[in-house]
């Protein structure tokens, strides 16, 4: 059995990637199994142990295959064992000629059937790319937030920071629109940097639900109103959002989150409550509040200092 002697008791099958070059990748917590997907050779070097983007567990890099990698790579041990056995056997053919006008012929013939069916697969397609502030992995993961799978770093600042980008973004192309196209874009800019900051202030509280005083009380929390923000972070974490900012910063935060819900919920249109929350002493009851294009950049600028200020008080520094 040369052939099949020659394959050694080990094998090194060598997995596709997609379209992008992306190796996919599933969780081995049974309470997760989350899919998601790495490009091989960014990142850190030498590194034996991945983290689950997902649910943070960790484990040996061996223990991330996707089920569809195993059949595949057990499709391929097949064949090629299947392969070696065939030759063996065709080396064991023989044709003996009979002898005489009485003689008998034996011989034995090897057909080959066909080859072992492989197990193919397409890695399935993900919502959010993202590459590392840390260590330069570029993942694939579905949802926004995540665990880097190399270093284990969380990537919350990192989305807050793209998404303030995009406020940027939209603020310069009201600088050049016109006014009532302006106006919308300047306003928009103010309910997605208000989001961006929800949704991260969410997620960092998510990640160390454990370190609070109340872990139910996490899934709650909202950042939508900074000061109840403020007060519910303080009972959760003993961490006092208005520590990391200026007076004056903390203030015109307020006063632009303020601005924000008059817009999403009384079409802009002042009114007493927002008065008196606000501190904003120029407001009029019964007209639309203002905002303006450099209102929204400084608060950009100040969500990503409060952002900072959170990672590194909760154990997040990026």
């Amino acid at each position: 059995m040369r052939y099949l002697g020659s394959l050694g008791n080990r094998f090194e099958i060598s997995l596709p990637t997609d379209e992008r070059g992306y190796l996919g990748r599933e969780c081995p917590n049974a309470d997760c199994r989350g899919y998601f997907k790495v490009i091989s050779g960014t990142g850190l070097s030498g590194v034996t142990i991945c983290h689950c983007p997902y649910c943070g567990h960790v484990a040996d890099h061996s223990e991330f295959h996707t089920a569809d990698q195993i059949e595949y790579a057990k499709s391929m041990v097949a064949r090629k064992v299947m392969g070696a056995v065939a030759k063996d056997l065709k080396d064991l053919e023989f044709d003996i000629k009979p002898e005489g006008p009485f003689g008998i012929g034996i011989s034995l013939k090897v057909q080959n059937g066909p080859l072992h069916p492989i197990h193919r697969y397409r890695e399935k397609a993900l919502e959010t790319h993202v590459e590392c502030f840390s260590c330069t992995l570029r993942y694939a993961i579905f949802g926004v937030f995540a665990f880097c799978p190399d270093c284990g770093k969380h990537n919350s600042l990192q989305i807050l920071e793209k998404n303030l980008e995009l406020v940027s973004k939209m603020l310069d192309m009201a600088a050049s629109a016109e006014a009532e196209v302006a106006g919308r874009l300047v306003e928009n800019a103010l309910e997605d940097c208000v989001s961006a900051f929800d949704g991260f202030g969410r997620e960092l509280c998510r990640v160390h639900f454990k370190a609070s005083a109340d872990p139910d009380g996490v899934k709650k929390v909202s950042f939508q109103n900074l000061e109840g923000a403020r007060q519910s972070v303080i009972a959760l974490f003993k961490l006092d959002l208005a520590a990391g900012l200026i007076i004056d910063e903390w203030n015109a935060a307020v006063l632009a989150f303020q601005k924000r819900h008059l817009l999403a919920h009384k079409m802009g249109i002042t009114d007493a409550d927002y008065v008196r929350k606000s501190g904003d002493a120029r407001a009029v009851v019964g007209r639309k509040v203002s905002v303006d294009a450099n209102e929204v950049r400084k608060l950009s600028q100040v969500i990503s200092k409060l952002g900072q200020y959170m990672c590194k008080a909760m154990g997040s520094e990026q």
